[in-house]
């Protein structure tokens, strides 16, 4: 007989014994009934136990804190073959549905021949959805009862949100959407300060600040070819894109790109006459390069538009794009990109999910074997690939919709950039602040993640995932110049700014429940917001990482890097500029008066206006429409009795809505005036807050805190 079998029947035969003495035992049991392992009282054991028939209650055993036997080898292969199964996958190829985000994780190499992820700076990208993550997922689930943790919302089923605009189209709403955010909070407040609908004829909507002058059909008689310029203008124009855009995203192959461009320049006419995807693409490029070089608009017409209304209406058939599925990839990518960037957000999703659905045709998102293909074909598709899944996960983000692809699903590993260790670490950090913003929409703003019991579970986990980002993006890309030997780095400022979107986009929420409760209840307003120290908490962290987007671009501003036509820079500006306005609203004490925010965000405003964006100039009128109609809100009552920690607040703070001395700066500032010294410019600290400091944020979200927070999402009505 085993051992097993030995020691099952022993504790069979002591049951038995204890049974025939009455059902007592004389020590306490193992395995104790729920009850009364939270009241932490002795237990029989048995089913029902003594302690729930005396007051005839209900008695159940959860089976998963039930103790049992077993010997170590049991233990050994059960480890054995959970590493068997994750290398089974991984030993070949990076998986970002199996990957580890543990520190010590093994590198993978990209390739047998390769060197390029043997680097120091190459990790293994983190998923969401990897085994380890789940892991602490479920730990972290445990820790909340199974009733609260279980519950769904019920408000997550009702009616979505439409906004009709002046010329009569109705939009949708998304859920993590920017432009949607900021039209409920506009919206909120004009109808509780006015009590009317906000008017929308001078809001800003889809497609409704440029006007491209081409109203989309290929049927014209005469479709003029815009004048190009020189091969020496047409070089400075490339180089412009590569270096705006090609550090974090790949628009074009550069060798088969600039070979193309010098045989197009030896006969032109030829060339254009034949037309061809190769014609179109370096049409789209010279469009961007004029863009981000140019000043001025032409009216409401960008620089370099005709270029990029040429390319479209070149653009052949889904069907003649397949016949070249790398270079109909980019193509479609930078069309998406440039849509995304004259603010046609709906055009721009539309083509990123060709785009995608064109690398899944070719099969750009599984490990293309490069002793088959070609190390220059699978390179090349790999850099294209993972520029779609970046765009893909940031505009389904910005358009508050669900995400098309599932990242269990994506296999490819990275490309390695002729061993530039630093271009495949800062994609590598890329690819995981899209997983992190995509696992956002899933769990905060999914069905389930509606400010409910289940948002603070799913932001727990999401700070969580954010936390293991921390400490990596400060020590490789650090924003303070005094650590780098080669000045600020334009993409450090960009994964700095991805950073702070993440936490802000999982914390938003909160602002918004707050100010309805701020109109609805002024009188409790205060005790409500000093309640908890979670949701307190919770709010900071999104108020600090809005300074520090702010901090981070006016840092980018003083050295010259501030993007004025691609969007980032200013969907980062406009965001964190609308949660500091609401959170003057809610407490002074979020924000510390001796920091003026406003001047620097401004300032920023201001160059972008004037440098031509339409889009800042729609934003920042939104934002004093805004300011101005929280300024007429009467002062809330502050309650006495607060059981805020006062570490976190600024005692010194004074810089409310109500009653401050400082007036919104005037649009009108000198163009000179906008390099000189910018505000709370040395106040940037590359992370805020330590991997550590993070995880203890996520894990002090306790039951107290759902309970609370379903409680006034129900009370209130919100979302």
């Amino acid at each position: 007989m085993s051992s097993e079998s030995m020691r099952t029947r022993g504790m069979s035969t002591a049951a038995d014994q204890a049974k025939g003495r009455g059902g007592r035992v004389s020590k306490r049991s193992g395995n104790a009934c729920t009850r009364c392992r939270k009241q932490k009282i002795k237990c029989s054991g048995s089913q029902p136990c003594e302690a729930c028939k005396k007051r005839k209650l209900s008695c159940e055993f959860d089976e998963r804190d039930q103790k049992i036997l077993v010997t170590r080898g049991y233990l050994l292969d059960l480890q054995k073959q959970i590493a068997s199964l994750r290398q089974r996958e991984g030993a070949d190829y990076i998986t970002p549905g199996s990957l580890d985000t543990s520190h010590d994780a093994p590198r993978i190499e990209a390739d047998p021949d390769s060197s390029s992820f043997a680097d120091e700076d190459t990790q293994p990208l983190p998923s969401i959805a990897d085994p380890e993550m789940a892991d602490q997922t479920a730990i972290s689930r445990a820790k909340l009862d199974s009733w609260a943790s279980g519950l769904t919302n019920p408000l997550s089923t009702g009616p979505s949100k439409f906004m009709t605009s002046a010329e009569g189209r109705t939009y949708y709403l998304g859920t993590s959407s920017n432009w949607s955010f900021s039209r409920r909070v506009l919206s909120l407040a004009h109808e509780h300060v006015y009590n009317s609908p906000v008017s929308t004829s001078n809001l800003l909507f889809d497609g409704s600040a440029y006007d491209l002058g081409w109203d989309g059909s290929r049927n014209l008689p005469n479709l003029e070819t815009p004048s190009l310029p020189n091969l020496d203008h047409a070089i400075y124009l490339i180089n412009t894109v590569k270096f705006h855009c090609s550090q974090v995203f790949h628009l074009f192959d550069e060798d088969s790109f600039m070979k193309y461009l010098y045989e197009f320049y030896t006969e032109p006419t030829l060339q254009m006459n034949t037309g061809g995807l190769k014609y179109i693409h370096l049409l789209i490029i010279l469009a961007f390069g004029k863009a981000l070089v140019g000043n001025n608009c032409q009216g409401k017409r960008p620089p370099g538009s005709e270029y990029f209304v040429k390319a479209l209406q070149l653009l052949p058939s889904i069907h003649v794009l397949f016949a070249k599925p790398i270079l109909a990839t980019e193509i479609l990518c930078c069309i998406a990109l440039y849509f995304q960037c004259l603010d046609f957000r709906h055009s721009a999703h539309n083509f990123i999910g060709q785009a995608i659905s064109m690398a899944l045709g070719q099969g750009m998102h599984t490990d293309m074997p490069q002793h088959d293909l070609g190390e220059e074909l699978v390179e090349r598709s790999r850099k294209a690939w993972w520029t779609a899944y970046v765009l893909d996960r940031e505009m389904t983000s910005l358009m508050g919709l669900p995400q098309s692809i599932h990242d269990d699903d994506v296999h490819p590993t990275l490309p390695s950039f002729a061993g530039s260790a630093h271009r495949v670490s800062a994609l590598h950090m890329q690819i995981r602040f899209a997983q992190t913003i995509a696992a956002i929409n899933r769990g905060v703003y999914g069905v389930d993640g509606r400010l409910n019991k289940k948002f603070l579970l799913s932001t727990k986990e999401v700070l969580a995932s954010v936390a293991g980002l921390a400490d990596e993006l400060h020590q490789k890309f650090p924003m303070q110049t005094e650590k780098t030997i080669n000045g600020l780095s334009r993409t450090a400022g960009y994964l700095h700014l991805l950073y702070h979107q993440c936490i802000v986009l999982a914390t938003r929420p909160l602002l918004f429940c707050f100010l309805k409760i701020r109109f609805e209840s002024p009188e409790t307003f205060s005790d409500a917001l000093n309640s908890s120290q979670t949701v307190w908490n919770l709010i900071k962290m999104c108020i600090d990482s809005s300074l520090q987007m702010i901090n981070i671009l006016g840092l980018l501003q003083s050295h010259g890097l501030l993007e004025k036509f691609l969007p980032f820079d200013l969907e980062s500006l406009f965001i964190s500029s609308l949660n500091l306005i609401l959170a003057l609203v809610l407490d002074s004490r979020f924000l510390d008066s001796e920091c003026p925010w406003r001047q620097t965000s401004y300032l920023i405003f201001n160059e972008m206006v004037a440098s031509g964006n339409l889009i800042a100039e729609f934003r920042l009128a939104e934002l004093q429409q805004l300011d101005d109609m929280l300024r007429r809100l009467p002062p809330s009552s502050r309650s006495i009795q607060s059981n805020i920690d006062p570490d976190l607040v600024n005692p010194s703070s004074s810089q409310g809505i109500q009653g401050s001395t400082e007036a919104p700066p005037s649009t009108e500032v000198a163009q000179d005036d906008n390099l000189r010294a910018i505000p709370c410019m040395d106040d940037y600290t590359d992370i805020w807050l330590t991997t550590a400091q993070i995880i203890d944020m996520a894990n002090s979200i306790a039951n107290s805190d759902t309970e609370w927070v379903s409680h006034t999402m129900s009370e209130h009505d919100i979302w």
